[in-house]
């Protein structure tokens, strides 16, 4: 078991790269584990209590970030990953200065009201430098490289042509907005993480350590492990089921994947395949509430709703992703014949539920709690509790106070990589206001698009796709929200539908290639080729690129100003859009598909995405044309045999 653990990790520090830190042993071990879990403690202790003044908050919360990170993620990828390195326990202590400065200071500076002196400067300006330089370690260059471009720009804004100059900013000024104001490092961001993100977090550790995970697998494949290509379908329903609780990608994919690729594999299915079925369907996790991640909870706080109407705007379509990926499986399924697994070699509902079903009883009460009016941080608060009295309620299920301890400690380590990508986000929100970046090239983007709508949904989806190949969903979501979304609302798009399709777009990066992370992880534990399986993951996902344009143009997908009626007629023409696009990418539909019915299910889908009496008409009458010609084509099949 242990073995098997330490590929386990291995694996994540290969595909995730917040999962490369160190294992300390011995006295640093011990050390660093009280300080996981002394940070776990104040998260607690003030959303029992009260939390302490924004900036405080905030400031505490990165002191703590910044101290683990220097401590588990080593200055060279060579360093020992068991042993603490003597010049990394020198940056974390002098990494926390910066923070503790306005813990310290706090005071003074508020009366101060922006006046820096010299002081002020040089530890700000090193506050920076050290969250850059985490943000390296714990989430890697291409943030790193985004965040140094703005600050260039902010810098050379004199000496730009046309809509992109600027007055400029001298060093001080924009240390002293990047670090002692909450509209840079200190911002929004890491305000939410300071608050409700930790404790989600931390819930989800403490649903991991219950046995969660196993229980939704062994759930859907009593549910789904019998039909055809069972096992895939299986991986879909428990990647759906775990992404309620995990808000990494790569982590579901570890999770649920290293038992259903196999699984899959064993059935028939292409390696390629099998893969691609994990990382689509792990990488919609973040898109199934009631927890969608990180970035759903910034999103709150940015469109100014409670976080229940995301959860709620989020329901419909994470239901139409998960189908259109099961509509691909099951297409794949009848095209290569492969069958399910015989029905008395699958656990039986009853007993699973009968054993295990407590589990999940914090998820239940974490969609009460919000639904009754609880503010997240509430709910994610006694949601943690519910967790550990509902694993006592059975001896097989119980948590020892060594686990309790534990997830404290690990619940503590997963939040840093979110920590530092809200810290260095902060820094380019900072110049986006500062410099008022935004409004150029928001005008830019409108310029390019002609001031067409359609033209401009398309820019800002390969912008965010982009952002996403290399910088984390949440950073993501806080740079196009701040540039893009804004773009998209001035253009008519209600601000909760603008939000939400550059949510979707950052997070669907995860299976675009060239650089697919959680396509490349399922490619890993697939034994495939990773660019392949990359590619079949985005054709298993396009619904993913679909739905945001469904909602763009008919927000009540999003249950913005709509009926039942209207939901259920969208939903419908959009499920039957998706099975025809499904069918055109993946070949078949009642039998193979030839390049004319590709056509006409491709266009007809297309037609049917889009929620209007003509294009609904154009589209139902080439469906039709496309289905008849696979119903005589399957009946000639069928006659021959």
């Amino acid at each position: 078991m242990q073995e098997n653990n330490i590929n386990m990790d291995e694996f994540l520090a290969k595909y995730d790269r917040e999962s490369d830190y160190r294992r300390l042993r011995g006295t640093s071990g011990i050390a660093v584990a009280v300080l996981a879990t002394a940070f776990s403690l104040f998260q607690l202790y003030t959303a029992l209590f009260g939390v302490l003044d924004a900036q405080l908050q905030r400031a505490v919360h990165l002191s703590f970030g910044l101290a683990l990170v220097y401590l588990l993620y080593p200055t060279r990828k060579s360093w020992s990953r068991s042993r603490l390195h003597w010049f990394d326990l020198l940056l974390a202590v002098l990494a926390v200065i910066a923070p503790l400065y306005i813990v310290i200071n706090y005071k003074e500076l508020v009366l101060r009201a922006g006046m820096n002196n010299s002081t002020d400067i040089v530890v700000g300006a090193l506050g920076i430098i050290f969250v850059i330089e985490a943000a390296r370690r714990v989430v890697g260059w291409p943030i790193i490289t985004v965040a140094m471009l703005f600050i260039t720009y902010a810098f050379a804004g004199p000496y730009l042509p046309g809509a992109f100059a600027h007055q400029g900013v001298s060093v001080e000024s924009l240390v002293g907005h990047l670090f002692y104001t909450t509209e840079g490092i200190f911002g929004i961001p890491l305000g939410v993480s300071s608050t409700f993100i930790f404790l989600f977090i931390l819930f989800g550790a403490y649903l991991e350590k219950t046995g969660l995970g196993k229980f939704f697998i062994d759930l859907a494949n009593s549910i789904a492990g019998w039909a055809s290509g069972g096992p895939a379908k299986v991986a879909v329903l428990s990647s759906g089921l775990m992404g309620t609780v995990s808000g990494s990608s790569v982590g579901n994919v570890a999770g649920t994947g290293s038992l259903t690729i196999p699984m899959m594999k064993k059935l028939g299915y292409r390696p390629e395949f099998a893969g691609a079925v994990e990382a689509a369907a792990s990488t919609g996790g973040q898109l199934m509430p009631p927890i969608m991640g990180a970035a759903a909870f910034l999103m709150a706080e940015f469109v100014g709703t409670p976080y229940i109407n995301i959860v709620k705007a989020a329901a419909v379509p994470a239901l139409l992703y998960f189908t259109g990926i099961w509509i691909g499986v099951h297409l794949e399924a009848k095209r290569t014949g492969l069958k399910g697994i015989p029905r008395e070699e699958l656990p039986r509902v009853k007993t699973i539920l009968a054993e295990r079903g407590h589990l999940a009883l914090p998820l239940i009460g974490i969609i009460y709690l919000l639904v009754s009016g609880r503010s997240p941080m509430q709910a994610a608060l006694w949601a943690i509790a519910l967790a550990i009295l509902a694993s006592i309620l059975r001896k097989s299920t119980r948590i020892s106070f060594a686990d309790i301890l534990k997830g404290l400690e690990e619940g503590a380590r997963s939040a840093l990589g979110v920590i530092i990508a809200c810290a260095t986000a902060g820094i380019i929100i900072g110049v986006v206001t500062k410099t008022g970046l935004g409004l150029s090239l928001g005008s830019t983007l409108i310029d390019l698009a002609g001031g067409l709508l359609l033209p401009t949904l398309f820019f800002t989806m390969i912008t965010s796709i982009i952002l996403g190949m290399g910088v984390p969903t949440t950073a993501n979501y806080v740079i196009t929200s701040t540039i893009a979304a804004p773009i998209l609302v001035k253009m008519g798009v209600p601000v909760l539908a603008a939000h939400m399709f550059v949510f979707y777009f950052g997070i669907i990066a995860d299976v675009t290639p060239p650089v697919a992370l959680a396509a490349f992880a399922g490619a890993g534990i697939a034994g495939a080729d990773p660019m392949r399986t990359g590619i079949q993951a985005s054709k298993l996902a396009i619904a993913a690129f679909l739905i945001p344009y469904i909602f763009i143009l008919s927000p009540s997908l999003l249950l913005i100003d709509t009926t039942l009626p209207k939901v259920l007629l969208m939903m419908t023409t959009s499920l039957i859009g998706m099975t025809a696009v499904a069918g055109a990418v993946s070949g078949y539909l009642m039998t193979n598909t030839k390049w004319v019915d590709r056509i006409l299910l491709f266009v007809g889908g297309l037609m049917m995405i889009d929620p209007n009496l003509i294009t609904d008409l154009v589209g139902v009458s080439l469906l039709a044309v496309a289905v008849t010609i696979q119903w005589l084509r399957a009946r000639k099949l069928a006659v021959q045999a």
